[in-house]
Protein backbone atom coordinates (compact mmCIF):
# COMPACT_ATOMS: atom_id res chain seq x y z
CA UNK A 1 0.00 0.00 0.00
CA UNK A 2 1.25 3.16 -1.14
CA UNK A 3 0.68 6.15 1.45
CA UNK A 4 1.62 10.01 0.75
CA UNK A 5 2.43 11.74 4.08
CA UNK A 6 2.06 15.39 4.26
CA UNK A 7 2.53 17.69 7.09
CA UNK A 8 3.85 21.34 8.15
CA UNK A 9 5.78 21.59 11.86
CA UNK A 10 5.90 24.08 14.06
CA UNK A 11 8.06 26.44 12.59
CA UNK A 12 5.56 26.79 9.54
CA UNK A 13 7.71 27.42 7.10
CA UNK A 14 6.06 24.89 4.29
CA UNK A 15 4.90 21.48 3.93
CA UNK A 16 6.77 18.25 3.69
CA UNK A 17 5.79 15.08 1.98
CA UNK A 18 7.40 11.50 2.04
CA UNK A 19 5.77 9.13 -0.18
CA UNK A 20 6.18 5.05 1.27
CA UNK A 21 5.25 1.95 -0.08
CA UNK A 22 4.43 -0.79 2.69
CA UNK A 23 4.36 -4.43 2.61
CA UNK A 24 4.22 -6.97 5.69
CA UNK A 25 5.50 -10.49 6.22
CA UNK A 26 5.87 -12.06 9.15
CA UNK A 27 5.04 -9.25 11.65
CA UNK A 28 7.51 -6.94 9.68
CA UNK A 29 6.78 -4.20 7.88
CA UNK A 30 8.87 -3.01 5.16
CA UNK A 31 8.33 0.87 3.98
CA UNK A 32 10.25 1.89 1.02
CA UNK A 33 10.48 6.01 0.76
CA UNK A 34 10.35 7.06 -2.32
CA UNK A 35 9.76 10.60 -3.46
CA UNK A 36 10.33 13.09 -0.95
CA UNK A 37 9.92 16.97 -1.16
CA UNK A 38 9.70 20.19 0.96
CA UNK A 39 7.22 22.66 -0.12
CA UNK A 40 7.56 26.53 1.19
CA UNK A 41 4.83 28.75 1.67
CA UNK A 42 4.33 31.66 -0.41
CA UNK A 43 5.59 34.45 1.57
CA UNK A 44 2.41 36.32 2.05
CA UNK A 45 0.58 33.66 3.14
CA UNK A 46 3.58 32.36 5.97
CA UNK A 47 3.56 35.73 7.11
CA UNK A 48 -0.61 36.18 7.44
CA UNK A 49 -0.26 32.51 9.35
CA UNK A 50 2.56 33.89 11.81
CA UNK A 51 0.63 36.84 12.22
CA UNK A 52 -2.60 35.10 13.16
CA UNK A 53 -0.53 32.39 15.87
CA UNK A 54 -0.93 33.10 19.83
CA UNK A 55 -0.61 35.27 21.38
CA UNK A 56 -1.90 37.60 18.97
CA UNK A 57 -5.44 38.16 18.78
CA UNK A 58 -7.54 36.76 15.08
CA UNK A 59 -10.79 36.30 13.91
CA UNK A 60 -12.90 33.44 12.57
CA UNK A 61 -13.02 35.36 9.21
CA UNK A 62 -8.94 34.92 8.70
CA UNK A 63 -8.96 31.05 10.05
CA UNK A 64 -11.56 30.59 7.46
CA UNK A 65 -9.24 32.22 4.60
CA UNK A 66 -5.83 30.11 6.19
CA UNK A 67 -7.90 27.01 6.36
CA UNK A 68 -8.49 27.19 2.70
CA UNK A 69 -5.46 28.71 1.52
CA UNK A 70 -3.39 26.28 3.39
CA UNK A 71 -5.68 23.58 2.05
CA UNK A 72 -5.16 24.17 -0.96
CA UNK A 73 -1.15 24.74 -0.68
CA UNK A 74 -1.23 21.10 0.67
CA UNK A 75 -3.37 20.13 -2.22
CA UNK A 76 -0.86 21.50 -4.91
CA UNK A 77 2.22 19.77 -2.74
CA UNK A 78 0.24 16.23 -3.47
CA UNK A 79 -0.51 16.47 -6.55
CA UNK A 80 3.17 17.47 -7.40
CA UNK A 81 4.47 14.52 -5.32
CA UNK A 82 1.94 12.23 -7.41
CA UNK A 83 3.36 13.50 -10.88
CA UNK A 84 6.62 12.74 -9.26
CA UNK A 85 6.55 9.29 -7.60
CA UNK A 86 3.05 8.21 -8.84
CA UNK A 87 -0.30 7.06 -7.75
CA UNK A 88 -1.25 6.87 -4.34
CA UNK A 89 -3.61 4.76 -2.24
CA UNK A 90 -4.18 7.10 0.75
CA UNK A 91 -2.93 11.08 1.39
CA UNK A 92 -2.33 11.88 5.27
CA UNK A 93 -2.22 15.02 5.86
CA UNK A 94 -1.19 16.71 8.99
CA UNK A 95 -2.09 19.75 8.16
CA UNK A 96 -0.77 22.89 10.27
CA UNK A 97 -1.18 23.41 13.85
CA UNK A 98 -2.37 26.75 15.10
CA UNK A 99 -3.10 25.56 18.45
CA UNK A 100 -2.78 23.54 20.88
CA UNK A 101 -4.37 23.64 23.98
CA UNK A 102 -3.08 22.59 27.56
CA UNK A 103 -3.80 23.07 30.94
CA UNK A 104 -0.65 22.34 32.72
CA UNK A 105 -0.64 18.68 32.90
CA UNK A 106 -3.71 17.87 30.52
CA UNK A 107 -4.19 18.47 26.80
CA UNK A 108 -7.55 19.89 26.35
CA UNK A 109 -7.84 20.01 22.56
CA UNK A 110 -5.68 20.91 19.32
CA UNK A 111 -6.60 22.89 16.16
CA UNK A 112 -4.90 22.22 12.59
CA UNK A 113 -5.68 23.74 9.60
CA UNK A 114 -5.59 23.06 5.90
CA UNK A 115 -9.14 21.83 4.70
CA UNK A 116 -8.35 18.26 3.40
CA UNK A 117 -11.24 18.38 1.10
CA UNK A 118 -9.32 20.47 -1.61
CA UNK A 119 -6.53 17.61 -1.36
CA UNK A 120 -9.03 15.13 -2.23
CA UNK A 121 -10.91 17.26 -4.80
CA UNK A 122 -7.29 18.15 -6.74
CA UNK A 123 -5.81 14.61 -6.27
CA UNK A 124 -8.92 12.11 -6.24
CA UNK A 125 -7.54 10.07 -3.68
CA UNK A 126 -8.73 9.36 -0.04
CA UNK A 127 -7.29 11.58 3.11
CA UNK A 128 -7.09 10.94 6.41
CA UNK A 129 -6.57 14.03 8.32
CA UNK A 130 -7.17 15.49 11.94
CA UNK A 131 -5.10 13.05 13.48
CA UNK A 132 -4.47 14.27 17.12
CA UNK A 133 -7.83 14.67 18.06
CA UNK A 134 -8.63 11.17 18.78
CA UNK A 135 -5.60 10.21 21.19
CA UNK A 136 -6.35 13.87 23.23
CA UNK A 137 -10.55 12.38 23.85
CA UNK A 138 -8.79 9.05 25.04
CA UNK A 139 -6.57 11.12 27.74
CA UNK A 140 -3.36 11.67 25.68
CA UNK A 141 -1.25 14.78 24.69
CA UNK A 142 -2.24 14.16 20.51
CA UNK A 143 1.66 14.39 20.74
CA UNK A 144 3.92 13.00 19.91
CA UNK A 145 2.59 11.32 17.30
CA UNK A 146 6.36 9.97 15.72
CA UNK A 147 6.87 7.62 18.99
CA UNK A 148 4.99 5.12 16.81
CA UNK A 149 7.38 5.22 14.59
CA UNK A 150 10.38 5.59 16.96
CA UNK A 151 8.70 2.25 18.98
CA UNK A 152 8.68 0.13 15.66
CA UNK A 153 12.30 1.64 14.17
CA UNK A 154 14.54 1.58 17.75
CA UNK A 155 12.89 -1.67 19.73
CA UNK A 156 15.95 -3.99 18.79
CA UNK A 157 18.91 -1.35 20.39
CA UNK A 158 20.11 -2.57 23.29
CA UNK A 159 20.80 -0.65 26.23
CA UNK A 160 17.70 1.56 25.19
CA UNK A 161 17.72 4.27 22.47
CA UNK A 162 16.35 7.95 22.24
CA UNK A 163 14.70 9.33 18.66
CA UNK A 164 14.79 13.26 19.00
CA UNK A 165 13.35 15.66 16.95
CA UNK A 166 14.12 19.09 16.47
CA UNK A 167 11.46 21.01 14.69
CA UNK A 168 10.08 23.82 16.41
CA UNK A 169 9.78 21.54 19.13
CA UNK A 170 12.21 19.50 20.27
CA UNK A 171 10.10 15.88 21.35
CA UNK A 172 12.12 12.69 22.48
CA UNK A 173 10.72 8.95 22.25
CA UNK A 174 12.71 6.47 24.70
CA UNK A 175 12.42 2.78 23.72
CA UNK A 176 13.83 0.02 26.07
CA UNK A 177 12.83 -3.14 25.18
CA UNK A 178 8.78 -3.33 25.90
CA UNK A 179 9.05 0.50 27.43
CA UNK A 180 8.17 3.48 25.40
CA UNK A 181 7.90 6.55 26.70
CA UNK A 182 7.66 9.96 24.99
CA UNK A 183 6.96 13.93 25.45
CA UNK A 184 7.95 17.51 24.06
CA UNK A 185 10.73 18.60 26.12
CA UNK A 186 10.74 22.45 25.09
CA UNK A 187 11.99 24.90 22.56
CA UNK A 188 14.14 23.59 19.85
CA UNK A 189 14.08 26.15 16.28
CA UNK A 190 11.12 28.14 17.73
CA UNK A 191 12.21 30.65 19.91
CA UNK A 192 15.94 31.16 17.49
CA UNK A 193 13.39 31.26 14.37
CA UNK A 194 10.99 33.92 16.25
CA UNK A 195 13.90 36.57 16.91
CA UNK A 196 16.05 35.68 13.62
CA UNK A 197 12.58 36.45 11.85
CA UNK A 198 11.17 39.38 14.72
CA UNK A 199 15.14 41.15 14.34
CA UNK A 200 15.47 40.18 10.53
CA UNK A 201 18.48 39.05 11.11
CA UNK A 202 18.70 37.33 7.77
CA UNK A 203 16.52 36.58 4.67
CA UNK A 204 15.90 33.15 5.66
CA UNK A 205 14.16 33.40 8.94
CA UNK A 206 16.35 30.92 10.84
CA UNK A 207 19.87 30.65 11.73
CA UNK A 208 21.11 28.74 8.35
CA UNK A 209 24.22 26.72 9.56
CA UNK A 210 24.33 27.94 12.87
CA UNK A 211 26.01 31.20 11.77
CA UNK A 212 24.58 33.67 13.98
CA UNK A 213 25.01 31.86 17.21
CA UNK A 214 28.71 30.82 16.14
CA UNK A 215 29.11 34.42 15.98
CA UNK A 216 28.11 35.30 19.51
CA UNK A 217 28.65 34.48 23.03
CA UNK A 218 26.13 32.99 25.97
CA UNK A 219 24.53 35.27 28.54
CA UNK A 220 24.26 33.20 31.62
CA UNK A 221 21.95 35.57 33.61
CA UNK A 222 19.59 35.49 30.13
CA UNK A 223 20.18 31.59 30.35
CA UNK A 224 19.19 31.25 33.82
CA UNK A 225 15.92 33.20 33.32
CA UNK A 226 14.93 31.41 30.37
CA UNK A 227 15.72 27.65 32.10
CA UNK A 228 13.30 28.86 34.83
CA UNK A 229 10.43 28.01 32.85
CA UNK A 230 8.03 25.33 35.25
CA UNK A 231 7.26 23.57 32.12
CA UNK A 232 10.32 22.08 32.24
CA UNK A 233 9.93 20.90 35.85
CA UNK A 234 6.86 19.18 34.95
CA UNK A 235 6.98 15.48 34.45
CA UNK A 236 6.34 13.15 31.14
CA UNK A 237 3.89 12.33 29.48
CA UNK A 238 3.34 16.99 28.52
CA UNK A 239 3.37 18.92 25.35
CA UNK A 240 3.84 22.35 24.21
CA UNK A 241 3.85 24.38 21.47
CA UNK A 242 3.98 28.10 20.19
CA UNK A 243 1.35 28.99 22.81
CA UNK A 244 4.09 28.92 25.57
CA UNK A 245 7.31 29.43 23.39
CA UNK A 246 6.71 32.46 21.44
CA UNK A 247 8.39 36.24 21.28
CA UNK A 248 6.73 37.25 24.22
CA UNK A 249 8.28 34.84 26.89
CA UNK A 250 11.92 35.80 25.38
CA UNK A 251 10.81 39.44 26.13
CA UNK A 252 9.94 38.47 29.38
CA UNK A 253 13.24 36.33 30.36
CA UNK A 254 15.14 39.62 29.14
CA UNK A 255 13.13 41.67 31.69
CA UNK A 256 13.86 39.57 33.91
CA UNK A 257 17.93 38.79 33.32
CA UNK A 258 17.89 42.61 33.90
CA UNK A 259 18.37 44.33 30.48
CA UNK A 260 18.75 44.03 26.53
CA UNK A 261 21.27 41.21 25.04
CA UNK A 262 22.68 42.13 21.76
CA UNK A 263 21.44 39.61 18.94
CA UNK A 264 24.19 37.54 18.33
CA UNK A 265 24.72 36.71 21.86
CA UNK A 266 20.46 36.28 22.16
CA UNK A 267 20.75 33.73 19.03
CA UNK A 268 23.86 31.71 21.26
CA UNK A 269 22.21 32.06 24.44
CA UNK A 270 18.18 30.91 22.93
CA UNK A 271 20.44 28.10 21.08
CA UNK A 272 22.45 26.79 24.42
CA UNK A 273 18.98 26.43 26.02
CA UNK A 274 17.81 24.09 23.36
CA UNK A 275 21.47 22.23 23.73
CA UNK A 276 20.96 22.72 27.85
CA UNK A 277 17.60 21.58 28.13
CA UNK A 278 17.94 18.27 25.87
CA UNK A 279 20.97 16.69 27.33
CA UNK A 280 19.71 17.19 30.24
CA UNK A 281 16.62 14.84 30.07
CA UNK A 282 18.56 12.52 27.45
CA UNK A 283 21.10 12.14 30.45
CA UNK A 284 18.13 11.24 32.63
CA UNK A 285 16.70 8.78 30.41
CA UNK A 286 20.10 6.77 30.06
CA UNK A 287 20.37 6.20 26.91
CA UNK A 288 23.64 4.72 24.98
CA UNK A 289 22.29 5.67 21.57
CA UNK A 290 20.39 9.13 19.97
CA UNK A 291 18.43 9.17 16.83
CA UNK A 292 18.20 12.68 15.84
CA UNK A 293 15.99 14.35 12.82
CA UNK A 294 14.29 17.43 12.16
CA UNK A 295 15.35 21.15 10.89
CA UNK A 296 17.42 21.05 14.27
CA UNK A 297 20.08 18.59 13.27
CA UNK A 298 21.57 20.34 10.29
CA UNK A 299 22.73 23.51 13.01
CA UNK A 300 25.97 22.35 14.05
CA UNK A 301 26.02 24.83 16.83
CA UNK A 302 23.55 22.23 18.42
CA UNK A 303 24.54 18.84 17.36
CA UNK A 304 28.22 19.76 18.52
CA UNK A 305 26.84 21.13 22.02
CA UNK A 306 24.70 17.57 22.46
CA UNK A 307 27.73 15.60 21.66
CA UNK A 308 29.83 17.71 23.61
CA UNK A 309 27.13 17.40 26.19
CA UNK A 310 26.51 13.47 26.05
CA UNK A 311 30.02 12.29 25.63
CA UNK A 312 28.61 8.76 26.34
CA UNK A 313 25.83 8.87 24.04
CA UNK A 314 26.30 7.71 20.24
CA UNK A 315 24.73 10.42 18.27
CA UNK A 316 23.92 10.07 15.01
CA UNK A 317 20.95 11.02 12.50
CA UNK A 318 17.78 9.22 11.52
CA UNK A 319 19.20 9.02 8.01
CA UNK A 320 20.99 5.83 9.47
CA UNK A 321 17.77 4.18 9.81
CA UNK A 322 16.31 5.00 6.42
CA UNK A 323 14.44 8.02 7.48
CA UNK A 324 15.87 10.98 6.64
CA UNK A 325 16.38 13.63 8.93
CA UNK A 326 14.44 16.40 7.20
CA UNK A 327 11.55 14.04 6.23
CA UNK A 328 10.87 11.77 9.30
CA UNK A 329 7.66 13.44 10.48
CA UNK A 330 6.13 13.07 7.31
CA UNK A 331 7.36 9.33 6.74
CA UNK A 332 5.73 8.91 10.34
CA UNK A 333 2.42 9.97 9.44
CA UNK A 334 2.66 8.13 6.00
CA UNK A 335 2.51 5.41 8.71
CA UNK A 336 0.04 6.39 10.78
CA UNK A 337 -1.86 6.44 7.65
CA UNK A 338 -1.42 2.92 6.92
CA UNK A 339 -2.12 2.09 10.59
CA UNK A 340 -5.42 3.66 10.50
CA UNK A 341 -6.53 1.84 7.02
CA UNK A 342 -5.78 -1.11 8.26
CA UNK A 343 -7.72 -0.91 11.65
CA UNK A 344 -4.74 -0.62 13.47
CA UNK A 345 -3.97 2.19 16.43
CA UNK A 346 -1.55 5.19 15.51
CA UNK A 347 -0.50 5.93 18.87
CA UNK A 348 1.54 4.30 21.80
CA UNK A 349 0.14 4.86 24.76
CA UNK A 350 3.31 5.77 26.85
CA UNK A 351 4.35 8.28 24.56
CA UNK A 352 1.18 10.51 24.62
CA UNK A 353 -0.07 9.38 28.04
CA UNK A 354 -3.79 8.55 26.36
CA UNK A 355 -5.50 5.77 28.45
CA UNK A 356 -5.15 3.13 25.53
CA UNK A 357 -4.36 3.32 21.62
CA UNK A 358 -6.28 4.63 19.10
CA UNK A 359 -7.15 4.37 15.69
CA UNK A 360 -6.64 7.49 14.27
CA UNK A 361 -7.86 10.23 12.15
CA UNK A 362 -11.19 11.16 9.98
CA UNK A 363 -11.45 10.38 6.55
CA UNK A 364 -12.15 12.33 2.83
CA UNK A 365 -13.34 10.35 0.22
CA UNK A 366 -11.46 11.02 -2.81
CA UNK A 367 -12.86 10.45 -6.35
CA UNK A 368 -14.81 6.83 -6.09
CA UNK A 369 -15.68 4.64 -3.70
CA UNK A 370 -14.11 4.69 -0.09
CA UNK A 371 -12.25 1.43 -0.45
CA UNK A 372 -10.04 0.29 2.60
CA UNK A 373 -7.47 -2.92 3.16
CA UNK A 374 -9.10 -6.20 5.03
CA UNK A 375 -8.34 -5.06 8.65
CA UNK A 376 -5.11 -6.71 10.49
CA UNK A 377 -5.60 -8.47 13.77
CA UNK A 378 -2.34 -7.48 14.80
CA UNK A 379 0.41 -4.76 14.23
CA UNK A 380 3.65 -5.17 13.23
CA UNK A 381 6.38 -5.97 15.67
CA UNK A 382 8.89 -3.67 13.82
CA UNK A 383 10.00 -1.36 10.99
CA UNK A 384 12.59 -1.31 8.19
CA UNK A 385 12.47 1.79 6.05
CA UNK A 386 15.03 1.34 3.03
CA UNK A 387 15.09 4.16 0.11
Amino acid sequence: MKVLGMISGTSHDGIDVAVVDFALADGVLRGRVGHTASTPYPEELRARLIAALPPAPTTLAEMCELDTLIGQCFAEAAAAAIAEGGPADLIVSHGQTVFHWVERTHARGTLQIGQPAWIAERTGTPVLSDVRVRDITAGGHGAPLVSVLDGLLLGAYEGGAGALNLGGIANMTVVRGNELYAYDIGPANALIDAVVTGRALNARGFDEDGRIAASGRVSPPLLEALLDEPYYRLAPPKSTGKELFHPGHVDEALARAGGEVGDADLVATLTELTVRTVAGDVRKAGVRTLVVSGGGCRNPVIMDGLRSALPAVDVRPSDDLGAPADDKEAIAFALIGWLSAHGLPGTAPGGTGARAARVLGTLTPGAGPLVLPAPLAGAPTSLVLTR
